[in-house]
This record gives C-alpha cells, sequence and structure tokens, in this order.
C-alpha cells in the first residue's frame, strides 16, 4: 500500500499589495503564514511608480517575494503619466516580473477614461519592449478593454493576465483568444459567484492563475476580513473543484501556468 504524501502543494499568489499600510510591520509574518500555507511565492504590486521602492525593498528582504508596477487606471489623474522609458528601466532589476496593473476602471473612474486609455497604451509597449507579462486590471470597461487589447495585440504581440478577473464570458474569450492568462481572486470563491465559476470552468486550465488582491477580497471562511497571501489557498481549492480535479494537480497546474507567463520568476530561481 502506498504512503500517502502530507506535504502541502506550492502555489503562488500572483497579485498581491504587501506595501499597503495593511501589512506595515507584518510582512515578515504575512510571508511566514503564506509558505506555511503552501504559498511559497508571491507578485507585490506596486500601484504608482512612486511606490516602487517599497515594494523593490520588500521583494530584496524575502526570497519569496516579487515585484511588478505600473500607474493603476484609477490613479492616472493624480500621478505623472508613465513612460516606456520608466518601465523599461525598472525591468532591469532581476526580481521585477510584470508590467502592471495597469487598465481600464469605469465604475469608480469613468471621467478619466480617455487619460487612463494613453496610460494603458504606455503600459501595452513597455510589456512589449521588456516581454514581461501585462497585468490587466479591468472594471465596468469590457467593450473598450477588448478592443484595445484587440488592436494592440495585432499591431504587436505581448503576453497578458487579466487579473482578478470578475467581468463577462465575452471579455473572457476575448482575453483567451488573444493567448492570455485568466486570475482566479477570492471573488470566484464568493457563494454568489456561481454564473463567474462557469466562466472560468469554460477556460483552458492552462490558462488559469490564482491571487489575493489582498489586502482586499478575502475569500471565505475569512470574507470582509483583510486578505492575505495565505488565503490564496482557498481560492486554489475552489478551483480545483471548478476544474474538477485534485488539488495538488490544480496547484501543479497553476504552477506551471504562473512560470510561463512570469517566465522572469522561474529564471531568478533557476539562477540561484
Amino acid at each position: 500500500m502506498g504512503q500517502i504524501s502530507t506535504t502541502t502543494p506550492e502555489i503562488t499568489d500572483s497579485h498581491c499589495h504587501l506595501d499597503f499600510p495593511d501589512f506595515e510591520g507584518e510582512v515578515t509574518a504575512v510571508v511566514d503564514r503564506a509558505a506555511e500555507a503552501g504559498v511559497t511565492r508571491m507578485v507585490s504590486i506596486a500601484t504608482r511608480l512612486r511606490s516602487v521602492a517599497g515594494v523593490r525593498a520588500i521583494s530584496e528582504a524575502h526570497a519569496a517575494v516579487f515585484f511588478a508596477a505600473a500607474t493603476h487606471p484609477m490613479r492616472v489623474t493624480e500621478e505623472p503619466m508613465a513612460t516606456v522609458e520608466e518601465l523599461v528601466a525598472l525591468a532591469a532589476h532581476p526580481k521585477f516580473v510584470g508590467i502592471g496593473e495597469t487598465g481600464l476602471d469605469y465604475h469608480y473612474t469613468a471621467e478619466s477614461a480617455a487619460e487612463q486609455r494613453v496610460s494603458l497604451a504606455v503600459h501595452i509597449e513597455a510589456a512589449r519592449q521588456t516581454g514581461l507579462p501585462l497585468i490587466i486590471h479591468s472594471r465596468d470597461a469590457d467593450d473598450d478593454m477588448a478592443q484595445i487589447l484587440g488592436e494592440e495585440h495585432r499591431a504587436g504581440a505581448f503576453t497578458c493576465v487579466m487579473h482578478c478577473f470578475s467581468s463577462t464570458r465575452a471579455l473572457a474569450e476575448a482575453a483567451l483568444d488573444l493567448g492570455f492568462y485568466l486570475s482566479m481572486s477570492g471573488i470566484a470563491a464568493f457563494p454568489k459567484s456561481a454564473e463567474l465559476r462557469e466562466i472560468f470552468a469554460a477556460a483552458p486550465v492552462d490558462r488559469i492563475l490564482v491571487e489575493t488582491d489582498s489586502p482586499y477580497l478575502a475569500p471565505p471562511p475569512h470574507r470582509g476580513k483583510r486578505n492575505e497571501p495565505a488565503f490564496t489557498a482557498h481560492t486554489a481549492r475552489v478551483g480545483a473543484e471548478v476544474f474538477g480535479m485534485d488539488y495538488a494537480d490544480f496547484a501543479t497546474q497553476t504552477q506551471a501556468n504562473f512560470d510561463r507567463l512570469f517566465w522572469k520568476v522561474a529564471h531568478d530561481e533557476a539562477a540561484t
């Protein structure tokens, strides 16, 4: 009779915000709790370029943490317009692994739609030039997002993940048709998210990532509390159910997906 493995399957939180005040003074403990839950890597996202120093310092202090940066679409009128040159320069750091999060948010900031589209184009070009994945935030902007991503991809290929995907089936299909990835957040684990789970279930499992977007959107049983990378495991268990897979197999699949898209992480690990 074979032995049953007690090893916790490893997964990656592909999107969190460890530099936010919610985690001040607690990052080491948060990273340690993540490791205990099997979350052995995480990508911390700077939502303003002037916040890069903070996320870079966290990544340099913790082997498990990598970082990405962009001007968040809700911040475009508060920040100087990013330049391609700035973003490309950031990519020189060995632990800078993605361009984002950028995108369109017409839910809270529809009045800055024109500026958001300009900013998005800058970030797409940086993704092209660096070969790093674009990390997209899209809310209540499905038609424009699908159109822009399609037109831009035809003008010059780039890779992309639709972070915290909670949009329509049409946008999911448009993104998948371009070869992009969809990321499951705690929203996919909410009881009322059955329609969203159906959208994920129709997607190729080799195009799925998992994330927390912490400190936001904690999945059950922590809903309403501060989210943290360790809770990726709760969303990933729901993901395994969505795809009718054993949790260990789903974890292995999402790890392979992450390594394929965020190739620089695997390169860094191979070098060390």
